[in-house]
C-alpha cells in the first residue's frame, strides 16, 4: 500500500438537494490534480437516497449527454432509509481504495483532493498506514459564492471522525464495519463509528488545506420547529450511541451530564428563555443582518430541549 498509487471514491449521499448538488458535483468534477502527484484517479459514487425533486432525472441527463457534465460521476439509487445506509451502499459499490466522505450541500476547493492526498501519502511514507485525513469544513449561507465564506471560530469542530470531509482506506472502513444501521434518524452515525476506528487503532491527521464550504439557508425563526424535532431525533440516537459505548467520552459527547444539565438550565434560566420569549430577539438580529448571531441565541433553549430529551430517552430506554 505504502508504494500503490491511491484511487479515490468520493462518497456523496443526498435527498432532495438538487440546486446546491449541482455546485457540489460540479466543484468535485473541477479537481487539479499533480500529473507526478499521488492520485491516481478518482470517481464520484453519488448515492441517491429516494429524492424528490428532479435529482435522478437531472443527473441521469447528465450522464446520457456526448460528453456529460459529470464524468466522474457513478449514480446509484435506494429508497428513502438515511445517511448512514446510503454511504454503506456507496462504500460497497466503491471501486477506489480510498474513500472519501463529503456531503452534498460542501463545495470545496479545486485543490481539496491533492490536499487529502499529499496528508496521506507523508503518513505512508513514514510507515503509518493506520490513520484518516480530516479536512476543514467552514459553514456558510452564501449560495452564490460559497467558497468566500471565512473561516470562523465557530466552525471549529473537536470532532475525531466526520463524515463532512474525510478521506480513509476503505478497508478501515470494512474492518470496523461500516456505518451502524441502528441510527435511523438524525445525528451520531459517524461519531460513533469514530470510536470503533479509534478502538481498531486508527489515528487522526487534521488536513485544513483541504477545506469544504458547507452551505445552508440563513437562519430563520420559521425553522424552529424542524430544529427542535432535529434535537428530539438527535437525543434519541445519542442513547443508542451511549448504548454502544458507555464511557465517559460518550456522556460527555451526547450531553448526558448532570453538569450539561445545570449549565443549560441556568442559561435557558429553566427553559423560560426559549422560542417563544427569545423569538423578537432573534427576529431582530436577522432584521439587522445578523443570522448568525441570531442562530447562536436559539442554541440555549435548543441545548436545553436536546439535554432533557437525552435524559428521558434514557430513562425510557432502561
Amino acid at each position: 500500500m505504502l508504494s500503490s498509487p491511491l484511487f479515490f471514491s468520493v462518497v456523496i449521499p443526498t435527498y432532495n438537494r438538487k440546486p446546491i448538488l449541482e455546485k457540489c458535483l460540479r466543484a468535485m468534477e473541477n479537481q487539479v490534480l499533480r500529473p507526478d502527484g499521488p492520485v491516481q484517479g478518482y470517481e464520484i459514487v453519488l448515492v441517491d437516497d429516494g429524492s424528490t425533486d428532479g435529482t435522478v432525472e437531472w443527473i441521469k441527463g447528465s450522464l446520457a449527454e456526448v460528453e456529460p457534465a459529470f464524468g466522474h460521476v457513478k449514480l446509484y439509487e435506494q429508497d428513502h432509509k438515511g445517511a448512514a445506509i446510503a454511504r454503506n451502499f456507496g462504500v460497497q459499490k466503491a471501486e477506489g481504495d480510498t474513500i472519501i466522505f463529503i456531503d452534498s450541500d460542501l463545495v470545496v476547493l479545486d485543490s481539496f483532493l491533492q490536499h487529502h492526498a499529499d496528508a496521506l501519502t507523508a503518513a505512508y511514507e513514514a510507515g503509518n498506514e493506520r490513520v484518516f485525513t480530516y479536512g476543514r469544513v467552514v459553514n456558510t449561507c452564501n449560495f452564490e459564492a460559497p467558497t468566500t465564506e471565512p473561516f470562523k471560530v465557530t466552525d471549529y469542530s473537536r470532532a475525531f471522525f466526520a463524515t463532512g470531509n474525510v478521506a480513509i482506506a476503505k478497508r478501515w472502513l470494512l474492518e470496523a464495519g461500516l456505518f451502524d444501521t441502528q441510527f435511523t434518524q438524525y445525528g451520531w452515525e459517524d461519531l460513533e463509528l469514530g470510536v470503533r476506528l479509534k478502538n481498531n487503532g486508527l489515528s487522526l491527521i487534521k488536513c485544513p488545506e483541504a477545506v469544504g464550504y458547507h452551505w445552508h439557508p440563513a437562519f430563520s425563526v420559521e425553522e424552529l420547529p424542524d430544529l427542535i424535532s432535529r434535537e428530539m431525533q438527535s437525543a434519541r440516537m445519542s442513547v443508542v450511541f451511549y448504548k454502544k459505548h458507555p464511557t465517559l467520552d460518550v456522556r460527555m459527547m451526547i450531553q448526558m451530564t448532570w453538569l450539561h444539565r445545570i449549565l443549560w438550565g441556568v442559561l435557558s434560566l429553566g427553559g423560560a428563555l426559549n422560542e417563544r420569549s427569545l423569538g423578537p430577539v432573534m427576529r431582530w438580529l436577522i432584521e439587522k443582518g445578523h443570522p448568525q448571531l441570531s442562530q447562536q441565541v436559539s442554541r440555549i433553549f435548543l441545548n436545553w430541549y436536546n439535554v432533557n430529551a437525552v435524559h428521558a430517552a434514557w430513562r425510557e430506554a432502561k
